[in-house]
C-alpha cells in the first residue's frame, strides 16, 4: 500500500485530510463520504489495518523505518494531520459560515452529498437481489438515524470514550455523520465545541509559557474529557478499520450498495431547510447546564419559491453538486493519464 508520493500528492493528501476533518465536525456530513469521494477511503482503511501486533513488534525493537514504511505512515500523518489542522482552521471558518450563512451551507453539503451519491454508484452495475437488498436496508437505517431524538449530555469519562468510537465512525462509515452521531448521544457541543475550544486556549496558553491552567479544576476536566474522546477515538479508528477492511475484501459490492444506500437515507440530515426544535419547561427552552439550548429535534419543511433566498439555496445546491462533479472528472483525467 505504501508507495512514493510527490511533493504535489502530499500537498493534495493533506488537502483531502484538510476537507475530511471539517466534514467530521459538522453535524450531517460525513467525513467517510469526504474519503470515499476524494478516492482514499479504502487506502485509509488499509493502512489502519497496518497498525496491529507486527507493527506494534517492529516499533519496541527499534525498527523505526521498517515500521514508518509497513504502517503507510507517510499517508497517514498528512491525512490526519490535515484533519487536526482543520478542527483549528477550516473548521472555526465552518462555524461561522453556519452561523451567518446556515441555509446557504446546509445547500452546498446537500449538494455534494447528491453529488456523492452518483460518484459512488455511476460505477456500481451489480444489481443483484442480495445488492438491492442491502441497498434497501442502507437506506432504511439512514432514514432511521436522521429521525432519531438527541440524549441529554453526559460527560462520564467512559461514556466519553465510548462517544469516541462511535464519533469516529464517520470517518470509516461513509453516511454516518459522527458529529450528528454525538448530537443523538447528547456531547455534541461538549466535545466538539467546548472541550476543543479548551484545548485551543490552553496551547496557546503553554505557547507563551502561562501553566495557571493546571490550578483550574474546570480547566483539567475539559482536559480529561478530550483526553478521553481522543483515546476513544484512535481505539476506533483502529478497531473498526479492521472489521472494515475484512468486511472490503469479503463483500465489497454488498458494503458498496449498503454505503450508497445509508448516504441516500441521510439526505434529510442535511436537508437544508429546517428549524431547530429546541425543548420547553413550563413555557421556556430548557437550558442545559452551561446554559446552552437544548435542541430535541429538527423540523423539515418544504421552500417557499417565490424567495429569493430559496433560489440561492438551489443555486448552492448545484455549486455543491459541481464541486464533486469536477472532483470526478479530475480524478478520472488523472487516472488516464497515470495509465497513459
Amino acid at each position: 500500500m505504501a508507495r512514493q508520493r510527490t511533493i504535489i500528492d502530499k500537498f493534495f493528501l493533506f488537502i483531502k485530510g484538510l476537507s475530511m476533518g471539517a466534514a467530521n465536525k459538522v453535524p450531517g456530513v460525513s467525513g467517510g463520504t469526504v474519503s470515499f469521494v476524494l478516492g482514499f477511503y479504502e487506502e485509509m482503511i488499509y493502512s489502519f489495518q497496518k497498525i496491529n501486533y507486527k507493527a506494534f513488534l517492529l516499533l519496541i525493537n527499534g525498527r523505526f523505518k521498517s515500521f514508518y514504511t509497513y504502517t503507510n505512515a507517510t499517508f497517514l500523518l498528512l491525512v490526519f494531520g490535515g484533519s487536526m489542522f482543520s478542527y483549528f482552521s477550516v473548521s472555526l471558518v465552518l462555524d461561522y459560515l453556519l452561523q451567518q450563512y446556515e441555509l446557504y451551507v446546509w445547500s452546498s453539503f446537500f449538494g455534494m452529498i447528491l453529488g456523492s451519491i452518483y460518484y459512488i454508484s455511476k460505477d456500481f452495475n451489480d444489481w443483484r437481489t442480495r445488492n438491492i437488498v442491502s441497498l434497501a436496508i442502507g437506506i432504511a437505517l439512514g432514514v432511521a438515524i436522521s429521525l432519531m431524538n438527541p440524549a441529554k449530555e453526559n460527560d462520564n469519562l467512559w461514556f466519553v470514550f465510548v462517544c469516541g468510537i462511535i464519533g469516529v465512525s464517520g470517518m470509516t462509515l461513509p453516511g454516518l455523520s459522527g458529529s450528528f452521531i454525538l448530537i443523538l448521544l447528547g456531547n455534541y457541543v461538549l466535545l466538539l465545541v467546548d472541550s476543543v475550544a479548551m484545548l485551543y486556549k490552553t496551547f496557546a496558553e503553554i505557547f507563551t509559557g502561562d501553566f495557571s491552567f493546571m490550578n483550574s479544576e474546570e480547566r483539567i476536566r475539559y482536559l480529561k474529557i478530550i483526553a478521553s474522546f481522543t483515546g476513544g477515538s484512535a481505539f476506533g479508528l483502529v478497531f473498526t478499520s479492521h472489521i472494515l477492511g475484512y468486511v472490503l475484501k469479503r463483500w465489497h459490492q454488498i458494503v458498496t450498495a449498503v454505503i450508497i444506500g445509508f448516504i441516500t437515507g441521510s439526505l434529510g440530515i442535511v436537508w437544508p431547510w429546517k428549524k431547530v426544535v429546541y425543548k420547553f419547561e413550563n413555557g421556556k427552552i430548557l437550558l442545559d447546564a452551561r446554559g446552552n439550548e437544548v435542541v430535541e429535534n429538527f423540523k423539515r419543511y418544504f421552500p417557499d419559491f417565490s424567495q429569493q433566498e430559496t433560489w440561492m439555496a438551489i443555486f448552492y445546491i448545484i455549486v455543491g453538486l459541481g464541486i464533486i462533479l469536477l472532483i470526478d472528472l479530475y480524478g478520472t483525467k488523472r487516472k488516464d493519464f497515470i495509465d497513459e
